[in-house]
């Protein structure tokens, strides 16, 4: 385990509209405006996402299972933004609901707004930390400096 303590900067508020793609949208902002790592809320409901439900099989480095959301879901989650380069990574876990059915999972692509989607962004300040890529662990993976 491994920690740094910081503080919050800026707080964004961000609103996402019907047919756009939230997480490109969120990587053009935070790219915009310099932030270099953040932690986010969201809400709102989304009419398209892929998202990965878990690995295949428990191994390291991990095959990601996929599934694809088409048609209206509620969506409620929280993820985070830190950079490998130049490049913001975002890892947005989060659960979609639709007429009693849930789905959890990490939410990658395709992230398409039915309606609304809300962001609220809280900066991390102090820390310098990335998520560069780690080929041992298949994954991005937090790196303190």
């Amino acid at each position: 385990m491994e920690y740094r303590t910081g503080t919050i900067g800026r707080v964004l508020t961000i609103r996402f509209d019907h047919g756009e793609d939230f997480l490109q949208g969120l990587r053009e902002i935070v790219l915009k405006e310099k932030v270099r790592n953040s932690w986010f809320q969201i809400i709102g409901a989304v009419d398209k996402a892929s998202v990965v439900i878990g690995p295949k099989e428990p191994v390291v480095p991990p095959e990601p299972l996929w599934q694809n959301v088409e048609g209206v879901s509620e969506l409620i989650g929280c993820g985070s933004v830190y950079m490998d380069g130049d490049e913001p990574k975002i890892h947005l876990h989060g659960s979609l609901g639709e007429h009693g059915k849930t789905l959890t999972g990490c939410i990658r692509q395709d992230s398409r707004v039915y309606l609304v989607v809300e962001v609220i962004v809280f900066e991390l300040k102090g820390m310098d930390i990335s998520r560069p890529w780690d080929e041992v662990a298949g994954i991005s993976r937090l790196t303190f400096s």
